[in-house]
């Protein structure tokens, strides 16, 4: 069968060869023509305007003028060159002086001066392209590009564009010569072979119903656009496939798994349950009355729970954790509660212990530092079946941690667990049938993540904070304010309050000038002496047992303040606390600023967060200073952040990674095409949950390729 070009080796695509084939490989992961043609330019130039050098000043991008060459010079060092007998490797740079009658211009080349002295001869007029710059007072332009005026064969054809694209690239691969224009004309050099190669990818049906211009029309335009109306039509089309496979093949992965899983059937509450829900001393909001109901209805489905619940800092997820693992114990069954952190751990277990009280249901915490003896004892427990609620961190993967019949796994914070670790957790079942998952996350992922990360569980989400929580207010201020602030914390001390004062860096960094632990630490001392202030301090350097000593400390009141790095970021709930400080705020990300912000406002006391930053701030940084103050819906505030950073920056999509690669859509400004390319693609799997039909084949091929073939997170939760 004759090779397809799209699959041909990069190497053997007309200017490329094995040594710029090898830097495509390292540089950009390219190997094959059909690789590259999906390197597509992320801005574009309009080439069609051509501007007089009177108009031209260096605050412009990219300009293009046409000149004609009035002189040039070979330099080596300060010295000129004679060009008669020229020997090149003693030229350090070229000077060529260029006039289009309206002004005079400097070209200046460091680099291919040999070819460029032989290209470039004086009384020629020239289209030249680049950056205009200003350098000892006068206009210059350093290495153009270079083209005749009188005829454009030499630019090939995509020198007729208007718009002429830009791509990724690196150092490196400009270095092997590779710029801008070589990476242009080797594009147009790729589509010659592979276009007619290149099939259909969209059903006609598709097509037709969504108004999308045909495969060979976008690849074209989204290149070599013939004008801004057909690289937008171009570029929806694109972004909406790319969009709509990734849908449906994770929607199609939770359909195949909801109907060929089966899960542990529970169908009652039981008393443990009824127990607990009655003798709560507060109310459920109906946030978390309708996430237990939904939850209640898949654990009792007969097929396998995998639901993420996701809420804001301070819902009341923990409260859901411990009902639904009762209903795992009602129906005879354990439940394992994962937390990231020994400090999230003995939180959970402590709140998790103090409700099941009046149950009869014996919890249990496995942690790391967990002794000898009281981990044979809860092995033991796990065993018989008299543990049935087993709190724990990575100490839950170990191979001896055995339990008798595993019903139920809550993961809180899952982004913070590797893969192959959860994939353990799975076979510790020993019923023989797949346990319930719940994963849990207190960082709002914007809606468009979570559908593609999580695009194969159920989601459910607590939108509503417990009755009598005060909102938080947000103070942004700088270090003018310092005495001031000291003062104010002081007052809150003496109204019995605590505080936080969060750090970003343990140890003084000779290249940042942000506040620091170690010397906060000290100012703090000095500032609030004992007696009659105490002050406490943990960071991610120290043992175990110190961090535990200091939290306990001020957990229990006995110290006022709690000096940190962002360790305390998770799970640290101290109800007295009323005042979070956060030194050099601006080099947070808004995720972990708003975490760190749920630490306080978890009493009925009035509470404050205050955002110190340095004088000097970013347009970024103060943007995202300014967000903090001005909202405290972390739903909100993580849209504005995946905007900012993009998705890959977010907590917990690095480890765990986009399902599917994006070449050329973006999380964080397609919203509406993802919206749209998801309800498609649920529809198409209303009428034909298996892609049987005729009219769906495509789509079934597809998706039946590698690059589609989405990790089930189901399975390795």
């Amino acid at each position: 069968m004759e090779k397809n070009a799209l699959d041909t080796d990069i190497q053997f695509l007309p200017g490329v060869g094995p040594k710029r084939a090898l830097l495509f490989r390292k540089e950009l992961g390219i190997g094959t023509i059909g690789d590259l043609i999906k390197l597509y330019p992320f801005r574009y130039i309009d080439r069609s305007n051509i501007i007089s050098i009177k108009d031209a000043a260096p605050d412009m991008a990219y300009i293009q003028i046409r000149a004609k060459v009035e002189e040039i010079n070979l330099l080596g060092g300060r010295e000129s060159i004679s060009p008669d007998n020229v020997k090149f490797h003693k030229v350090k740079r070229m000077s060529v002086k260029v006039s289009d009658g309206t002004g005079y211009m400097e070209l200046v080349f460091f680099k291919g001066i040999k070819w460029m002295f032989s290209k470039l001869k004086t009384g020629e007029e020239y289209i030249f392209f680049g950056k205009p710059s200003l350098f000892n007072g006068h206009l210059n332009m350093v290495h153009p590009e270079v083209d005749n005026a009188r005829s454009s064969d030499t630019g090939g054809n995509f020198m007729n564009n208007a718009m002429t694209g830009v791509y990724p690239g690196t150092e490196n691969l400009r270095n092997g010569g590779i710029t801008g224009k070589v990476m242009n004309r080797l594009m147009e050099n790729a589509l010659a072979l592979a276009l007619p190669d290149m099939e259909e990818t969209l059903p006609q049906h598709l097509l037709m119903e969504k108004g999308l211009v045909p495969i060979h029309f976008a690849v074209r335009n989204i290149h070599f656009p013939k004008d801004l109306a057909s690289l937008e039509k171009a570029r929806y089309r694109l972004k909406f496939e790319e969009l709509f496979y990734l849908q449906l093949s994770l929607l199609k992965q939770k359909y195949v798994r909801s109907r060929n899983i089966n899960g542990i059937r529970m169908p009652k509450v039981g008393d443990a349950f009824n127990i607990c829900y009655d003798s709560l001393p507060f109310s459920l909001t109906g946030a978390q009355k309708r996430v237990i109901t939904e939850i209640r209805n898949d654990m009792k489905s007969g097929h396998q729970m995998n639901r993420l619940l996701q809420g804001d800092v301070g819902s009341g997820k923990t409260m859901v954790a411990v009902l639904s693992a009762l209903i795992a114990v009602g129906n005879g069954y354990q439940a394992c509660i994962m937390a990231p952190t020994e400090v999230l751990a003995q939180q959970h277990f402590k709140n998790i212990s103090r409700y099941l009280e009046k149950t009869g249901v014996r919890p249990a915490l496995l942690t790391g530092s967990s002794r000898t003896a009281e981990r044979r004892e809860i092995h033991r427990g796990l065993e018989d079946g008299s543990i049935g609620i087993l709190v724990g961190t990575h100490a839950l993967f170990e191979d001896n941690v055995v339990f008798r019949n595993l019903g139920l796994a809550i993961i809180d914070e899952q982004h913070r667990f590797g893969v192959e670790q959860r994939a353990r957790l799975w076979r510790k079942s020993s019923c023989g049938l797949a346990p319930h998952i719940l994963v849990m996350t207190a960082t709002p992922i914007p809606r468009t993540l979570a559908m593609t990360l999580y695009g194969d569980l159920d989601v459910s989400v607590i939108d509503e904070l417990p009755p009598g929580r005060k909102p938080i207010q947000t103070i942004a201020a700088n270090e003018s304010k310092r005495t001031a602030l000291f003062n104010f914390l002081k007052e809150q001390i003496k109204l019995g309050r605590q505080v936080f004062i969060v750090y970003p860096l343990i140890f003084e960094s000779e290249k940042m000038d942000y506040k620091n632990l170690e010397t906060g630490y000290e100012q703090i001392v000095k500032a609030f002496p004992f007696p009659p202030y105490k002050t406490a301090i943990v960071h991610g350097q120290q043992s175990n047992d110190e961090k535990k000593f200091n939290m306990d400390a001020f957990a229990a009141g006995r110290a006022d303040i709690l000096v940190a790095t962002s360790v305390i970021e998770v799970g640290v709930d101290v109800p007295n606390a009323s005042v979070m400080v956060i030194e050099s705020a601006e080099r947070f990300g808004l995720s972990q600023l708003h975490q760190l912000r749920g630490r306080v406002g978890r009493g009925s006391e009035k509470s404050y967060c205050i955002l110190m930053t340095g004088n000097k701030l970013s347009k970024d940084s103060r943007h995202r200073i300014q967000l903090m103050c001005a909202t405290e819906n972390g739903f909100e505030l993580a849209e504005e952040d995946m905007k900012m950073r993009g998705p890959g920056d977010l907590e917990g999509t690095q480890q765990s990674g986009l399902p599917v690669e994006l070449n050329i859509a973006s999380l964080a400004k397609d919203g509406l095409i993802l919206n749209d390319a998801r309800q498609c693609a649920q529809a198409v799997l209303d009428e034909d949950p298996g892609l049987g039909l005729p009219k769906n084949r495509l789509m079934a091929e597809e998706i039946s390729k590698d690059r589609y073939k989405v990790r089930d997170y189901s399975q390795i939760s």
